[in-house]
């Protein structure tokens, strides 16, 4: 199968071998550890100065302004940490790794469990049905055996209104924070470890909102509400509809068996670029030049736009290129409910197709 661009016009061009399309990265590869460190001091700066705000300002509406800013710079402080844990912001390892642990602990997320579940299954097997777990859609027969409240979640978490939610629930709450043997069978140490960093942080985050509040004569509900919970419900919702985006599309394709998502080149053709105006790509560190990073996990997040460019222009009509407008988004959504593994197309809750089926898997 090979991907379509959403520009009709371009012609498709095959795709090569992975370590031929990563050798035209390679230039771009470069760590900058001077620059990571920069962006590392300028997001941890900028959320001591938002946390610090939604304490200071007593207004309601102002608080919950900050509020919100402070989730969104969280999201941004993930990013850095994702990619940390690829081993792709600095050129050093270990400093790699204790970067991701702090910029991780704002949206309490524990590094190393984070690292198995992105780096080795997202990235390994992604949208290979039973392995990548990441937005995986049900098909109509997995959908129709579930109980009734079960269906209802599903149909809420594919509503478009509820990515935190889903994330919140299925990815951090079930396989990130102390998660059970059934979901991570595997049993380390270090898992527990930073089970307990994201704890004690969360701990000392309440401890000193709390004091905050005290020490100011303020509401110690609405602080932690205002200063803890609304941003990490914002980042909820930011980092699920981030991974939605990327990976669900209509042009974009799933697959049940191992030969044919080999086949299918899936670290291009899996991947949506979403494109934004007003610089939105780069206040989200350009992680949503998607197929680049999944291309070569090893391209830091500081030349990623770069790496697109040339992807873009060297395998013309093989990647998904979608202009973001609230309108696509609530169409993909509409259409993108239910996977049909066998013909490869996406359903609505009824059954119907609502992609182009590819019964022989080309397109």
């Amino acid at each position: 199968m090979q991907t379509q661009s959403t520009d009709p016009d371009l012609p498709v061009s095959p795709i090569p071998h992975r370590k031929i399309i990563r050798s035209w990265l390679s230039p771009v590869a470069k760590h900058n550890t001077f620059l990571a460190l920069l962006l590392v001091a300028v997001d941890v700066l900028l959320f001591g100065l938002a946390i610090v705000a939604t304490v200071w300002f007593q207004h309601f509406a102002v608080k919950l302004c900050f509020s919100l800013i402070e989730g969104f710079i969280i999201g941004r402080l993930f990013i850095l940490g994702h990619d940390a844990c690829h081993q792709s912001l600095t050129t050093h390892r270990r400093l790699n790794r204790w970067i991701g642990r702090i910029v991780f602990l704002p949206s309490l997320t524990p590094y190393s469990l984070w690292d198995i579940g992105h780096n080795m299954v997202h990235h390994g097997y992604t949208n290979l049905k039973g392995v990548d777990f990441v937005w995986q859609p049900k098909s109509m027969e997995e959908f129709q055996t579930l109980s009734p409240w079960r269906q209802k979640l599903e149909r809420l978490y594919r509503s478009g209104w509820a990515p935190g939610l889903y994330y919140m629930i299925e990815i951090w709450w079930k396989r990130m924070y102390f998660p059970s043997r059934r979901q991570m069978p595997t049993r380390r140490a270090v898992f527990v470890l930073d089970g307990l960093l994201v704890t004690a942080a969360a701990v000392c985050w309440i401890v000193g909102l709390t004091l905050s509040a005290m020490a100011t004569g303020q509401s110690v509900l609405l602080l932690l509400l205002t200063g803890l919970v609304v941003p990490f419900l914002f980042w909820n919702a930011m980092i699920g509809f981030v991974v939605y985006v990327h990976h669900t599309h209509v042009d974009i394709a799933w697959y049940e068996d191992k030969k044919a998502w080999a086949a299918a080149q899936p670290f291009v053709s899996t991947t949506v670029h979403l494109t934004f105006r007003y610089r939105v790509g780069a206040l989200l560190h350009h992680i949503m030049e998607h197929t680049a990073h999944h291309v070569d996990m090893s391209v830091p997040l500081y030349r990623l736009k770069t790496a697109q460019k040339i992807l873009e222009t060297r395998l013309p009509g093989c990647i998904v290129i979608q202009n973001f407008s609230w309108r696509w988004y609530f169409e993909t959504v509409k259409r993108c409910k239910l996977y049909d593994f066998k013909r490869r197309c996406w359903m609505d809750f009824s059954g119907k197709s609502t992609s182009d089926q590819t019964d022989d898997g080309e397109s």
